[in-house]
């Protein structure tokens, strides 16, 4: 694993990992918000359909599932990622995303466990979610926490990760973890964000680059 810091642009990264690899894409309807991303041209599930040399998606929300069907995309599978074992699919893949979901699971080692199946010795797991030291969160809280009540954080997050806690948590399930970035908040995303939350996030990164906004841990099975 590299020892330096880098950090990426999560999007990109996750897109130049999957071009011309068979691909399978976790939480890839994005629901509820599917309908709204494909409108904007930013659903993922539909850029990697364009550079993947074969994707599959599983996903939990069947609202969601039935919105990309009828946009035309096939290789969908309703799955809930605690209970890999029950997904009637029997393939590997080159490249597995897990992006932004390990943070909504209640037992993360469940998942870990189930996803094996779906891998080989050179299956790469790249999995992203919040940083757990963001500085623009740490200012967003300070703003407007109230003692907790106004957190900034997802209504269904049950978890925070950072270097060390994800590290542990994919190295208790034997993975091993190969490459380990950081990525910055995505352009698609700042015309959103106060100005002077974003003054605080570039500052912070430039400066020092772990806490920006999530991390990336690219894992392998041991």
């Amino acid at each position: 694993m590299k020892n330096n810091i880098e950090m990426v642009q999560r999007i990109d990264f996750i897109k130049a990992a999957c071009a011309g690899k068979k691909v399978l894409h976790l939480g890839c309807t994005n629901y509820p918000y599917t309908e709204v991303a494909i409108a904007e041209n930013v659903h993922l599930h539909l850029q990697l359909e364009k550079i993947a040399g074969e994707l599959y998606g599983f996903d939990f929300d069947q609202a969601g599932i039935d919105i990309l069907e009828k946009h035309g995309v096939k290789n969908l599978y309703r799955a809930d990622l605690e209970k890999l074992d029950e997904v009637a699919l029997d393939k590997t893949f080159d490249v597995i995303v897990a992006g932004e979901m390990i943070e909504h699971l209640n037992n993360p080692g469940l998942f870990l466990q189930g996803i094996k199946r779906f891998m080989n010795p050179q299956t790469r797991l790249i999995i992203t979610t919040i940083n757990a030291y963001s500085g623009m969160r740490y200012w967003q809280y300070f703003l407007r926490g109230r003692g907790g009540a106004m957190e900034p954080v997802h209504p269904d997050h049950v978890a925070y990760y950072s270097y060390s806690t994800l590290k542990l948590v994919v190295e208790r399930q034997d993975f091993k973890v190969k490459d380990f970035l950081f990525y910055d908040i995505p352009s698609d995303q700042r015309k959103f964000l106060a100005w002077h939350y974003l003054f605080v996030n570039d500052m912070s990164v430039k400066f020092s680059k772990q806490t920006a906004d999530g991390v990336i841990a690219v894992c392998s099975l041991q």
